[in-house]
């Protein structure tokens, strides 16, 4: 019988750079990494592929998964669902597998609640400055006036979350590989405070994003 594996929470304001940081993750060539696939409404961006980024799904068939249990979470952004599916994570920890969960802040304190804090490691992503994370969101291109607004009030609240995230990690521009090396490490046991990427507090994260 293999032993338990973990969840790992990775969290971060939009434009924070999670999938960037996640992406050499989802070829599941780094062991025992493996995606925790959410559910959502939303449609896809270019590039994403239904079932590597997310399970795409109507809101009818969404709301059928909150209603049968499907779900271990879910939450509403932008007026789009999310969820985490429950049956392929629980098969995953039992294999020994460190299940990735890419998941809104909100999602990841109900999670949080559910699991025993030994097999729950949590990550929270943040964008340097105020000005680096307009400067992403423009950048996308892809983004209404309206909606960077949101996003940008959005992220300041998402970075009061951060205090419920055991590591704090800040992912300047060009810098996402060393992130990703971090999460190993962090995974591993091994302590990354000696990294100018870690930040050690949510007081010391607000005074770098506002300064």
């Amino acid at each position: 019988m293999s032993e338990r594996g973990k969840v790992l929470i990775v969290s971060g304001s939009a434009g924070s750079g999670k999938s960037t940081v996640l992406t050499p993750f989802k070829s599941g060539e780094i062991q025992p990494f493996v995606f925790s696939v959410s559910a959502t409404t939303r449609k896809p961006r270019p590039g994403e592929t239904d079932g590597r980024d997310y399970l795409f799904v109507t809101k009818e068939r969404f709301e059928e998964m909150i209603e049968k249990g499907e779900l271990i979470e879910h939450t509403t952004f932008n007026g789009n669902y999310y969820g985490t599916p429950k049956a392929p994570l629980e098969k995953q920890i039992s294999e020994g597998k460190v299940v990735i969960l890419e998941i809104e802040v909100d999602g990841a304190e109900q999670i949080m609640g559910l699991f025993d804090k030994n097999d729950l490691i949590s990550v929270f992503l943040s964008p340097p400055d105020y000005k680096t994370l307009e400067a992403r969101l423009r950048g996308r291109g892809t983004n209404t006036e309206a909606d960077i607004t949101e996003r940008l009030e959005r992220a300041k609240v998402e970075l009061e979350f951060s205090r419920l995230y055991t590591n704090i990690l800040i992912n300047y521009n060009d810098r996402a590989d060393e992130v990703t090396e971090a999460i190993k490490k962090i995974v591993k046991g091994e302590s990354v405070s000696s990294l100018d990427i870690y930040c050690e507090s949510t007081d010391e994260l607000m005074k770098k994003f506002y300064n």
